[in-house]
């Protein structure tokens, strides 16, 4: 991933930037979930899921992807199995990802609860293309729209 400017990189930081693997593990995760949601749309449990989802994504915002639920996993379970990441990176691009995913959501949940129909099902696909980019391809939608946002913002 481009980081946006030199004093944002986690060079400048040292010791500031995340294993770029654990997002990509919690995209995984988070893809398994969404298509469970999406297979049980239009029933109570998966609005339940969409929930779930949305609780996880609260997480990632207020912890960062690190300190999310999947990245607890991930350093927990997968990352003593692994070897060093070959380069770190920017925290703030999958911390703003996972605002994505919450405004996503946490919009299909608050339509699906006062009963617009099909609103699980929507947010739970339009969630789901964007973990499994993530988790398959390392291609992560929020993380290249929060690069974009920084370059269009004026500089200061």
């Amino acid at each position: 991933m481009t980081t946006p400017g030199p004093t944002d990189s986690p060079l400048a930081h040292p010791g500031t930037g995340i294993d770029p693997r654990g997002p990509r593990f919690g995209a995984a995760v988070t893809t398994v979930l969404l298509a469970a949601t999406l297979l049980a749309a239009g029933t109570t449990a998966g609005t339940v899921l969409l929930a779930v989802a949305v609780a996880l994504f609260v997480v990632g915002v207020a912890r960062g992807a690190q300190g999310s639920v999947q990245g607890v996993l991930y350093r927990r379970l997968v990352r003593p199995r692994l070897g060093p990441p070959s380069h770190l990176e920017d925290p703030a691009p999958p911390r703003f990802a996972q605002l994505v995913g919450l405004l996503v959501t946490g919009a299909g949940l608050v339509l699906a609860l006062v009963g617009v129909p099909g609103a699980v099902a929507v947010a739970a696909g339009i969630a789901l293309v964007a973990a499994f980019l993530n988790a398959a391809f390392g291609l992560c939608l929020g993380c290249e729209m929060y690069v974009l946002l920084r370059r269009l913002r004026p500089a200061t």
